[in-house]
């Protein structure tokens, strides 16, 4: 009886709109990823479309996940390449191993957005109760740590630092008025956004101005860190879940608003 190898693939392949299709991207990003080396595609078709086999498909899927893990796309190039220069069945162990990997990493991510969202609830339960919630209890399912390293390469010691003592100089009941002000705040844009009111809108103006003082606790960003705070928070999957949590599409709508704020206000 034959040996059970892995089988075979078809040969088949997809064209550069059909990949964007199914993988929820844009020509866009899959051209861009071929520029910079990360996914070329298997070869063209009449008329110089690009088109792609079953493990381009799955080296997207590598790609896309470790961007919704938050690494960035030079990192991901220096992993694939890695992997290129093994053997061919070296490099199926390897890709097999850091699919456990991202596996794993999405499912500590599940858990935490769990744990995050039943807090959430809390507070707005309480909020909505007129009930207070123990001061501790406002940050079950928080663990910053995490983020530290990568604060610190992004914006330096110092800035991570200072941040970090003003936080902690707000205690216990100054960090939790904190996190009620941005909570009402998201919760005011969802209903905006529900609405279909513009950004430019001085309501929806006031609730960024509201939502800038509440950024200046910690920093005070100028007129293209504040708008490169919102591109970030549409760019960074975690971000945008956090304020997707509210109203699906709700981390642009704050974006685009934190534009007009930004060159409306800010210098």
């Amino acid at each position: 009886m034959p040996g059970r190898g892995p089988r075979p693939e078809r040969d088949e392949t997809w064209t550069i709109d059909e990949v964007a299709r199914l993988s929820g991207t844009t020509s866009r990003a899959l051209r861009h990823y071929d520029a910079i080396g990360v996914l070329p595609p298997r070869g063209t078709a009449a008329g110089g479309r690009r088109l792609y086999g079953r493990a381009e498909l799955v080296r997207l899927q590598q790609i896309l996940v470790l961007r919704e893990l938050g690494v960035d796309l030079a990192t991901i190039g220096d992993l694939l390449r890695a992997e290129d220069a093994d053997s061919p069945e070296a490099a199926r162990r390897a890709r097999l191993d850091l699919l456990r990997e991202h596996r794993e990493r999405l499912l500590a991510e599940s858990d935490r957005f769990a744990r995050l969202a039943a807090t959430v609830t809390s507070t707005l339960e309480s909020l909505e109760g007129g009930s207070p919630m123990e001061a501790r209890d406002l940050y079950a399912g928080f663990d910053n740590s995490q983020y530290d390293a990568e604060a610190r390469e992004r914006w330096g010691d110092a800035a991570v630092d200072l941040s970090n003592d003003s936080w902690t100089r707000l205690g216990e009941d100054g960090q939790a008025r904190h996190l009620a002000e941005q909570d009402a705040v998201s919760r005011g844009l969802a209903e905006f956004l529900a609405a279909g009111v513009p950004v430019d809108d001085d309501r929806v103006q006031a609730l960024v101005a509201r939502h800038y003082a509440g950024i200046c606790v910690s920093w005070t960003p100028g007129r293209e860190s504040y708008a490169g705070l919102g591109d970030m928070y549409v760019e960074d999957a975690r971000f945008t879940a956090v304020y997707d949590a509210y109203a699906p599409g709700l981390a642009v709508y704050l974006r685009d608003a934190m534009r007009v704020y930004a060159q409306a206000v800010l210098r």
